[in-house]
């Protein structure tokens, strides 16, 4: 949405969802959409998936911006709601209750487009990702002779491809609302700063929320980064020793000779010694990622007091100057807020990895021929 002009105020409620503009983005993502779906079914005719990757895709994508537009939707009825809020608790003449009442509607009907937007996005996601894991699972089945003898090859099937799938459902839908976000958050942050002339230390700086909310963004970005950079591998390895103890004991089942107390007890040490390297290395990420946390709710505030105490900004506009920064510094942090899950989602690859090289007829990864070394040494000692 283009900025307003000045003294033009923004139409609220669900007027705002069939604006000019934005009634000629609709238009135009779908044309695109449309032309791009059918150039690519020209090239990919015979693709089993190109209908869910292709339309299923495009349809994500744009209520994922639907949603964003939402939020902008909420951030434009701020303005008058809070300060009509604070000129009634000055108690200026003119304030009814009537006033309040049809703020509150305008309310009501954002919210009620956002309720539906959420239950579409969220069914249709959830459909989206279980054919990206009925694919996986149709091809990863269709090699299993290559990947049988592959260490804990059932479950990596059945368990990693699930996760795998659901995770990236997860991730993937933040990843593009933070895209989105920023597309549409940007313009507004740029516009708001005109009510901030001076930041403390650093003074007057132009367009200066944007480029707090970027170096903030950025530096917990890379602090979350450099922190976390052991814990992928880690929890790799903890899948690798907790498979391989629980598949002895399942031989132990149907074998006498198997799972024997040595080998059952130098197993289980490879289980202890991973989970406490683990906690060691979770310890001082959390302390990095919690301290971050604490330190970002109160950054805006700080920044804004010359602004504040110098009453250059109304309730209203400090709502929406909140709203905004929020916005485009949760967007920005995408990999700060979501990287447990991301290390999660890199320990599903590196397994994955170990069954594309088997069926390339490549050799194992570097990380796999350590641990299978590893479990061999293990069952000879034995």
């Amino acid at each position: 949405m283009p900025p307003l002009a000045e003294g033009e105020k923004p139409p609220l409620g669900l007027a705002f969802f069939v604006t000019p503009d934005n009634l000629w983005f609709y238009l135009y993502f779908t044309i695109f959409v449309v032309i791009f779906g059918i150039v690519w079914k020209l090239i990919d005719r015979d693709h089993p998936w190109s209908n869910w990757s292709i339309w299923g895709s495009a349809f994500i994508i744009f209520i994922a911006y639907f949603v964003v537009q939402i939020s902008v939707a909420l951030n434009n009825w701020r303005g008058p709601f809070f300060d009509l809020f604070q000129r009634a608790l000055e108690k200026q003449p003119g304030i009814t209750a009537g006033q309040f009442y049809e703020l509150q509607l305008r309310f009501l009907e954002i919210g009620m487009v956002s309720v539906a937007m959420n239950v579409i996005i969220a069914f249709f996601t959830s459909h989206y990702v279980f054919r990206w894991r009925t694919a996986m699972n149709d091809f990863y089945l269709s090699k299993w002779n290559k990947l049988r003898h592959i260490e804990g090859a059932s479950q990596r099937i059945q368990e990693d491809t699930m996760r795998f799938a659901s995770i990236v459902e997860g991730l993937g839908v933040v990843l593009i609302n933070s895209v989105m976000t920023l597309v549409v958050f940007l313009p507004i942050l740029f516009q708001l700063s005109g009510h901030v002339t001076e930041l403390p230390i650093l003074g007057a700086i132009p367009h200066s929320l944007f480029w707090l909310a970027l170096i903030w963004s950025v530096f917990g970005t890379v602090l979350l980064a450099l922190v976390g950079i052991k814990l992928p591998g880690l929890q790799f390895r903890n899948q690798r020793v907790e498979a391989a103890f629980r598949k002895e004991l399942v031989y132990g089942e149907d074998y006498a000779d198997r799972a024997r107390p040595l080998t059952m007890a130098e197993l289980f040490a490879n289980v202890r010694k991973n989970y406490f390297r683990m906690y060691w290395h979770y310890t001082y990420f959390n302390v990095a990622r919690y301290t971050f946390g604490q330190l970002d709710a109160i950054i805006l505030t700080f920044m804004l007091i010359p602004t504040i105490v110098a009453a250059k900004i109304t309730m209203g506009i400090w709502q929406q100057i909140a709203t905004a920064f929020g916005q485009v510094s949760d967007s920005f942090q995408y990999l700060v807020s979501s990287w447990s899950t991301i290390i999660e989602l890199l320990s599903i690859r590196k397994r994955l990895v170990a069954f594309e090289a088997a069926i390339d007829n490549e050799p194992l990864p570097e990380i796999d021929q350590e641990y299978l070394a590893e479990q061999g040494e293990v069952l000879v000692r034995d």
